[in-house]
């Protein structure tokens, strides 16, 4: 990401500006993977999935980039010991450049922080859009997977994320509560915007056998009440004593207990989701931002 590519100020609008000369046409490769993570209620483990989930990928060589989309919660830069100084709203005002707002994470993962108002992305003018879209395309080469981390809940800044990402994974804990707001959110993506396709992370399970009865309580209900919806599991991250730990040392759980059962899970996740295909005709950020600013 060496190239400088920002937003600046020109009288009552913004100019896109690039001082380097434009790349080269870049060789086809695969499309970004774009995943939205969310959960129906707080305190499920979210943030701790996207941060070692990304590092998992990290470690078979794919390059990531965490776009905390909490409004509310960030906690990205709190589990890892981060202080940002400026997020993607420093950007959209033409103060800062895009690679000044990134921050780096453990490995080579890189952090785009908190916007401090989901509106501002929606007051952008059809210029401004047009602009920032072309800034951000410029992160493509450098990026194989974009995860979201989404606050919890059905709020409309959880369902525009939702709407914009290719992939959605909803985080499910053994709790009654957990499972009861997950499949609300499911149901409302669903009714009111006809997105059809879930992928289910069963978090905290005892074991692989819960998170798979906690797959089907949750699938049962939907096959039951919302005809024609797609829930596939995903997956069981294990309850592990080693993760609290971590956060303590705002590390990783990958980073400080590489060998922990938890650890393990996730390396098994990113390699599992490294052989899926890509949602097809989704498969590039600016499409996602598209999709995210016409929300």
């Amino acid at each position: 990401m060496d190239q400088a590519v920002g937003l600046r100020k020109k009288g009552n609008g913004v100019t896109y500006w690039n001082k380097s000369p434009s790349p080269s046409p870049a060789v086809q490769r695969q499309p970004v993977r774009v995943m939205s993570i969310s959960s129906g209620k707080g305190g499920v483990g979210k943030s701790n999935v996207v941060i070692n989930l990304a590092m998992a990928f990290d470690q078979i060589d794919q390059k990531v980039l965490i776009m905390d989309a909490d409004l509310g919660l960030a906690n990205i830069d709190v589990l890892l010991g981060l202080t940002p100084k400026y997020n993607i709203s420093h950007v959209l005002e033409g103060e800062k450049r895009l690679e000044e707002v990134l921050v780096d994470g453990p490995g080579r993962i890189r952090i785009m922080p908190a916007c401090s108002g989901v509106h501002e992305l929606t007051r952008l003018t059809d210029e401004q859009k047009l602009i920032f879209l072309e800034v951000l395309d410029e992160l493509e080469p450098d990026i194989d997977v974009l995860l979201i981390d989404v606050a919890a809940g059905i709020s409309d800044s959880v369902l525009y994320f939702n709407l914009a990402a290719q992939e959605k994974i909803i985080l499910v804990t053994p709790e009654p509560t957990s499972l009861t707001d997950a499949y609300a959110l499911i149901k409302v993506l669903y009714t009111r915007h006809g997105e059809r396709h879930f992928k289910i992370l069963a978090n905290s399970a005892k074991d692989e056998k819960e998170g798979k009865a906690i797959f089907a309580q949750i699938s049962r209900v939907a096959d039951h009440f919302l005809d024609g919806l797609s829930l596939d599991y995903l997956g069981t991250i294990p309850r592990d004593s080693n993760l609290p730990k971590a956060v303590v040392q705002q590390r990783p759980l990958m980073e400080a207990f590489p060998e922990s059962p938890a650890a393990k899970a996730f390396r098994n996740l990113a390699r599992s989701i490294n052989k899926m295909p890509p949602s097809v005709n989704h498969g590039s950020i600016q499409f996602f931002w598209k999709r995210l600013l016409n929300a």
